[in-house]
């Protein structure tokens, strides 16, 4: 990328807002990954609209980063732009029962903000570390709940950069999946339909889930969150777990002996050691049970070994 066309992203947005070669293990959950070519920090819907604009007219490839949870970034980065939703972006509002809530608003604030109204109905998203926007991309789901169970409408914005409102029931909305994944639009917003609750249980309800984590998942170790998909019929984890793999690791990478379904950084990964074990995995467990184990982790950037 030529030094014109990055201080045009210093002209539109500040340069407060744009950084170059930024590490982008400092943006993700499992704090893997090189530097971004160019790393923006959009306050308002009008600059994320510029700034995509300026892509499309310079032909650069961008990507849409929330709280960088559930994503791998190549160890040579990404040689484009990275357009980041969250720390600016993440206003909420509590109308009645429903909340309007800006694309960059964490899942776990959101939930904080509907106990403190006594609405229930999304405690099972407070524990996801990840954002709105990122969320309703993939139908994020835990614990028996989803993200279209309480969804009412989603403002996004198209590749013409036209902006526009759809409801929740022409989002089709699947396991891990929706229409705004599949035509590629960017969240900017969504409203979410909750209902009156008491707050002394949804606060039991919470601690009840937190705990749970707490237990099941390896929360003191780097990680993207669940790493595969769950395959139709089966668990990830268990078929991982009864393939003989608990503990098992390539360099700084290393399937969770806590979880089976993590991959987590035991210290220094490389994204390469992550895809490396991945491969593995998905080979031992296609071997022994006949079941193709599907990533649910994104991968960004260029990878020697997929």
């Amino acid at each position: 990328m030529n030094e014109a066309v990055k201080q045009k992203f210093c002209q539109v947005l500040g340069k407060e807002q744009v950084l170059f070669e930024e590490p982008m293990k400092s943006h993700t959950t499992f704090r893997i990954g090189g530097p971004a070519e160019v790393f923006i920090m959009p306050k308002s819907v009008k600059q994320v609209q510029m700034a995509v604009k300026i892509c499309q007219e310079e032909q650069i490839p961008y990507f849409i980063l929330g709280n960088g949870s559930n994503l791998l970034v190549s160890d040579r980065g990404y040689r484009g732009v990275i357009i980041q939703m969250d720390r600016n972006m993440g206003e909420i509002q509590v109308e009645g029962t429903e909340i309007q809530a800006a694309a960059g608003a964490l899942l776990s604030s959101i939930a904080v903000a509907a106990r403190r109204e006594s609405l229930t109905g999304f405690e099972f998203a407070g524990g996801i570390p990840g954002t709105l926007g990122g969320a309703v991309v993939m139908n994020a789901g835990a614990y028996g709940g989803e993200i279209k169970d309480v969804l009412k409408e989603v403002t996004v914005m198209d590749g013409d950069g036209k902006i526009f409102t759809l409801p929740a029931s022409e989002l089709e909305m699947g396991y891990r999946t929706s229409i705004i994944k599949t035509a590629g639009y960017l969240v900017l917003s969504a409203r979410i339909t909750l209902s009156r609750g008491k707050e002394e249980d949804i606060k039991a309800r919470t601690r009840e889930l937190s705990e749970m984590r707490t237990q099941k998942q390896p929360l003191d170790y780097p990680s993207a969150g669940s790493t595969f998909k769950r395959p139709e019929g089966y668990f990830a984890g268990k078929l991982i777990m009864d393939s003989g793999l608990r503990g098992y690791s390539v360099g700084g990478a290393m399937v969770s002996e806590k979880h089976c379904g993590f991959v987590i950084n035991k210290g220094n990964a490389t994204a390469e050691d992550v895809v490396s074990l991945m491969k593995h995995v998905t080979e031992v467990v296609q071997e022994k049970y006949g079941v193709t184990l599907e990533p649910e982790v994104k991968f960004l950037g260029e990878f020697d070994g997929r």
